[in-house]
C-alpha cells in the first residue's frame, strides 16, 4: 500500500512563497521580452496580451482577499453583476470571471503589464508576510462557502503564474521552463483543496473511486471519490486503492490544466497507472472540471 508521507505545513509554504517569488521577476521579463502582445497565446481564445491582463487581475484579486485593512478592493474594480451567482456550475463560475478578469485593463494599461505584475506581485508577498499558512482565506468568485487558507491561494498565485507564463511564452515563441520542485509545490498547496471545489458533481453521482496520486519526488494525495463527493488528503493512512498513477510533478500540472494531453505524458512515460484497476486513471481528469 505505500509508505505514508509526511510535510512541514509551514515549511512547505515558506518554499512555495520563495518560489513565487522567484518566479514573478522570471514573469515580469518574460512580458517585456514578448515582440507583439496581440499574438495568439496558448490559451485559444486569448491573445498574449490577454493573458497577461488576466494575471494582473488575478494578483490583484488574491492580493484583496488577503488584504485585512481592505488596502486593495479588487470587487470594487468589477462591472454591477460581474460577480457570478453561487448556483452556477464551478466551470461556468470561473469562466465567467476569466472573461470579466480580461476586460479589467485598457490598452494603456497593456503597455504596463510588467511593471503592474511586479507591483502586484510584490504587494501579495508584503501583505501576506507572517501570516500563518492556515489563515483562513474567502474568495468570493469561488462562491459564497468555500474558505481557503493563505497556503492554498499562495499555492494558486505560483500556479497562475508558471501556467499562464507558459501561455505567454508558446504565443511568443520564447523559452519559460517550468522546474519539478515548483510544479510539486503547486500540487501539494493548491490541489488538495481546489480539485475538490472542481468535482463535477453530475459526472462523479453514484461513482467510487479511491486514487493513490504519487507525485515523484513530491507530495502523495489520497483522492476518493464516493458518490458526487471528492476528498483529497495529504499523509493519509494506508489503504487499499483502486487505481495508483505516478507522475512526474511537471507533467502533471500540465495534464491537470490541459496544457499536454495525457496521452503525450504518458508516452513519454511521465505519467503510470498500477493498482487493481489502472484502466481508471484517465476517469480522474473527466471527474476534475476545468474552465
Amino acid at each position: 500500500m505505500g509508505t505514508v508521507t509526511t510535510f512541514d505545513p509551514v515549511g512547505e509554504h515558506h518554499k512555495t512563497r520563495a518560489a513565487l517569488a522567484a518566479a514573478i521577476p522570471r514573469l515580469v521579463g518574460l512580458l517585456r521580452a514578448v515582440p507583439d502582445l496581440d499574438a495568439p497565446s496558448g490559451v485559444p481564445v486569448w491573445t498574449v496580451g490577454d493573458v497577461g491582463a488576466h494575471l494582473t487581475s488575478v494578483y490583484l484579486a488574491y492580493g484583496s482577499v488577503v488584504s485585512a485593512d481592505g488596502a486593495m478592493d479588487w470587487a470594487d474594480l468589477l462591472p454591477p453583476g460581474a460577480l457570478p451567482s453561487g448556483d452556477l456550475p464551478f466551470v461556468e463560475r470561473i469562466t465567467a470571471m476569466n472573461a470579466t478578469s480580461v476586460g479589467l485593463l485598457d490598452g494603456e494599461g497593456r503597455t504596463r503589464l510588467g511593471d503592474l505584475l511586479a507591483e502586484r506581485g510584490e504587494t501579495f508577498l508584503r501583505i501576506t508576510e507572517g501570516l500563518a499558512p492556515d489563515t483562513p482565506v474567502i474568495a468570493p468568485w469561488y462562491g459564497p462557502e468555500p474558505t481557503l487558507t493563505v497556503a492554498v491561494v499562495t499555492g494558486l498565485m505560483l500556479s497562475e503564474t508558471l501556467v499562464h507564463g507558459l501561455d505567454i511564452a508558446r504565443g511568443a515563441r520564447l523559452p519559460w521552463p517550468i522546474g519539478p520542485d515548483e510544479a510539486s509545490l503547486v500540487i501539494g498547496q493548491s490541489m488538495p483543496a481546489m480539485m475538490s471545489l472542481a468535482l463535477d458533481e453530475t459526472k462523479a453521482r453514484g461513482v467510487r473511486i479511491a486514487f493513490d496520486l504519487v507525485v515523484k519526488g513530491g507530495p502523495r494525495l489520497a483522492i476518493v471519490v464516493d458518490d458526487g463527493t471528492m476528498t483529497v488528503t495529504r499523509d493519509a493512512p494506508p489503504r487499499t486503492y483502486d487505481c495508483r498513477i505516478t507522475v512526474a510533478p511537471t507533467a502533471f500540472l500540465l495534464v491537470s490544466f490541459r496544457r499536454t494531453p495525457i496521452w503525450k505524458a504518458i508516452a513519454r512515460g511521465r505519467l503510470r497507472a498500477g493498482g487493481r484497476r489502472p484502466w481508471l486513471a484517465t476517469r480522474l481528469g473527466e471527474l476534475v472540471a476545468t474552465p
